[in-house]
């Protein structure tokens, strides 16, 4: 007796349109966030007659929000860590004061200043550190009463008047730019007329060690993401398609490059934005490669397991709030540095656009979740429409009533998401 069997028909080739639909849907906020820059961008570049994307304008982007941005690493980790800190705009509006006193009052150096200025950020840190971690009292309160505590520290140490200005080397901090060490590249001859006078506005000289450090960086992003993703495959775990991250790789480049070249077409990279990257660079490495920056996001993710597994919860918290301290002093220099003065009113509602920032960056407010370049973006995309709303002239009423929107819809979409998980 014979059996028939049923042809053998060879299975039809896995679709690859499947795995890139998962791939965007688990990496939703990743892209959308970028994505959403760079609309927003390109919608205020239109709508400002391009004035946004000129040179000295994305230059003064960089300065207007560089000490948003370092304090949105620190915020970051409070957040992810599963607590809040409200007092941070009163803190490095508090720092600024003491620094104004020191060097304008005392005329004590730039370099003793900042070394004390920092200390005492983490000063302040370690002691809302302590009752919040070690008497487990809500960092909200902690912290709330911090902010009404510093705010009028602040008034007191000032008089209730401002006081500067500061030595021209402290300026520096903010306003100066890295020299240029190799001498400037002319990309296009500038028209020189008849009495030997340059036409205003004709030829490019870039910054040649701006266009240098900008090539350099975006080499080592290329290289260790490609190391990143092939480490991913040898390990058995799944990596996005390819056509995803070759997309999402040339934009990110693309856009540095872009950034690059306006900077050196101008004065070069101002020192704030190196002291800045210096600090991404640091909390990527924190927040992905060290047993610190794991356990953060292991008690942020279940504290009670946390515990268990023997993670010292306490003195991790005092640490993250000792960090956020600190970075909340160096804004405050930071910007004292960009006025030239300080003010009983500096860092008012600085805050709301931490906060905000790490969260329409992909921080969950639950805690476990969050990404050092997904709050660096969420910065941008605040500082942005900070400065594009400006140029346009609408009122602060009403951008604050926009910002606020955006971010309820940040918050909604990732509670959604959640939802949805």
């Amino acid at each position: 007796m014979t059996t028939e069997t049923a042809p053998q028909t060879s299975a039809p080739p896995a679709s690859t349109r499947q795995p890139i639909m998962a791939a965007l849907q688990d990496n939703l906020r990743d892209y959308g966030l970028v994505l959403a820059l760079l609309a927003i961008m390109v919608f205020f570049q239109f709508a400002t007659n391009g004035v946004l994307f000129k040179p000295v304008n994305l230059t003064n982007v960089v300065l207007q929000n560089s000490y948003i941005i370092i304090m949105a690493l620190g915020m970051l980790l409070v957040i992810v860590a599963g607590h809040i800190d409200l007092s941070v705009g009163s803190v490095s509006g508090f720092i600024g004061a003491i620094a104004a006193i020191m060097m304008v009052n005392y005329k004590m150096d730039p370099i003793s200043t900042g070394v004390i200025c920092l200390a005492a950020g983490g000063i302040i840190g370690a002691a809302q550190g302590y009752w919040i971690a070690y008497h487990k009292i809500p960092s909200f309160i902690v912290t709330l009463a911090g902010m009404l505590v510093f705010k009028g520290l602040s008034l007191a140490v000032l008089g209730g008047a401002s006081v500067g200005p500061f030595p021209a080397e402290f300026q520096l901090l903010s306003a100066g730019f890295i020299p240029d060490f190799i001498g400037p590249m002319t990309l296009i001859a500038p028209t020189v007329d008849a009495a030997g006078k340059v036409a205003a506005g004709s030829g490019v000289v870039l910054h040649s060690t701006t266009v240098v450090i900008g090539l350099i960086g975006i080499a080592a992003y290329l290289y260790f993401g490609v190391q990143a993703r092939r480490n991913r495959e040898a390990h058995g775990y799944s990596a996005e398609p390819f056509p995803l991250f070759a997309i999402k790789t040339a934009v990110i480049a693309g856009l540095v490059l872009f950034l690059t070249y306006t900077m050196a077409s101008y004065k070069g990279l101002p020192n704030v934005l190196v002291v800045m990257s210096v600090l991404i660079a640091l909390f990527v490495f924190l927040t992905m490669k060290t047993t610190l920056g794991r356990r953060i996001y292991a008690m942020g993710g279940n504290l009670k397991a946390a515990a268990l597994s023997g993670i010292k919860t306490e003195r991790l918290t005092f640490y993250v709030f000792v960090i956020m301290g600190v970075l909340s002093a160096l804004a405050g220099l930071i910007f004292a540095a960009r006025l030239n003065t300080a003010t009983p009113k500096a860092g008012q509602g600085f805050e709301l656009d931490v906060i905000a920032a790490v969260f329409i960056g992909g921080a969950s407010a639950m805690g476990g979740v969050g990404q050092v370049a997904g709050a660096v973006i969420g910065a941008f995309i605040m500082g942005v429409m900070n400065n594009g709303m400006s140029i346009l002239g609408v009122n602060i009423d009403w951008q604050q009533v926009i910002k606020g929107l955006v971010l309820l819809a940040a918050v909604v979409f990732d509670v959604y998401n959640k939802n949805k998980g």
